[in-house]
């Protein structure tokens, strides 16, 4: 793509990464902050570089102005979207998982949390909790005061503590939890599914309105494992269900005559899962061929 070339050395293409995360973080959607990268190198572009005196600081700010903008705008969009809007899932490499914090702030079901928050609010969470940038440059960026930012900051961390996840859990424990779900969902066994989903258990299924999902959130562990059990004996032909890594977690993928057809992300508290997220639109999917390459 046309952001892919340029001078070596050019300081774009060394905190691309980064500029990408931020962007996804903010927005939710991968092809929203590809847009918005790009459209910060077309700024970047035309920038006089020598008045520059950190480029990392005025990337930064430019993708989150240009975020902010998009973010606004796709609010709309998300009013009108036919059921459950989840995340656009990411295909993660394991140097992802590797970094804790930058793995949870990327996980589904932050992400999720995040989509609860105003546009400004998040912005600020973002560039303050997951990539520590100074309270100045994020004024700059957001353009408000660096009293007011430091209100947003901590109306924004009061709102988040108060619907993340509670339960931190290590990854072999997630993997071996999601290994459970995957044999009891392949084998049609709705005891097993049981067993490794906690009492309050949430669905959510994003169709899209474009393929079959539940259009509002399934609760309870028997209304999900019943659910869940009916793909095991009357779902598609040709199904197969394999363990993959998204957005820094354990999850798994269903694919249907070897197409994808469905990214399964958990939350898992307490050696059960208490959350699951289902991204059925095809429209979400094409993100999960190739790692997407995160950084903090």
């Amino acid at each position: 793509m046309t952001a892919s070339t340029g001078a070596e050395g050019d300081p774009f293409l060394e905190h691309r990464r980064l500029l990408f995360t931020v962007a996804y973080e903010m927005l939710g959607s991968a092809a929203d902050a590809e847009d918005v990268v790009q459209e910060t190198w077309l700024r970047w572009a035309d920038v006089d570089r020598g008045a520059v005196q950190d480029p990392r600081a005025y990337l930064v700010r430019i993708v989150t102005r240009q975020a902010l903008n998009r973010l606004r705008t796709m609010a709309r969009r998300r009013e009108e979207y036919v059921g459950e809007w989840l995340p656009e899932p990411l295909l993660t490499a394991p140097d992802v998982a590797e970094d804790v914090e930058l793995a949870e702030s990327v996980s589904m079901a932050m992400l999720t949390v995040l989509e609860t928050l105003t546009p400004t609010e998040r912005a600020v969470f973002v560039l303050r909790e997951v990539f520590d940038t100074p309270y100045a440059e994020i004024a700059e960026a957001v353009g408000k005061s660096v009293a007011a930012v430091r209100q947003v900051a901590h109306r924004a961390r009061d709102h988040v503590a108060a619907r993340r996840p509670r339960m931190q859990v290590s990854r072999a424990e997630q993997e071996a939890v999601i290994e459970r779900f995957v044999r009891a969902l392949l084998t049609g066994d709705v005891q097993g599914l049981l067993d490794v989903l906690a009492p309050d258990v949430t669905l959510l299924a994003d169709g899209g309105g474009v393929v079959d999902a539940a259009r509002i959130p399934i609760a309870g562990a028997e209304t999900v494992s019943r659910l869940l059990g009916m793909f095991a004996t009357r779902g598609p032909r040709g199904a197969t269900v394999a363990p993959t890594s998204v957005n820094g977690a354990p999850a798994a993928r269903i694919d249907v005559d070897g197409v994808l057809d469905t990214a399964v992300s958990f939350v898992v508290e307490d050696g059960r899962i208490s959350r699951i997220y289902a991204v059925r639109n095809p429209h979400k999917l094409h993100w999960l061929d190739t790692a997407a390459e995160l950084t903090r």
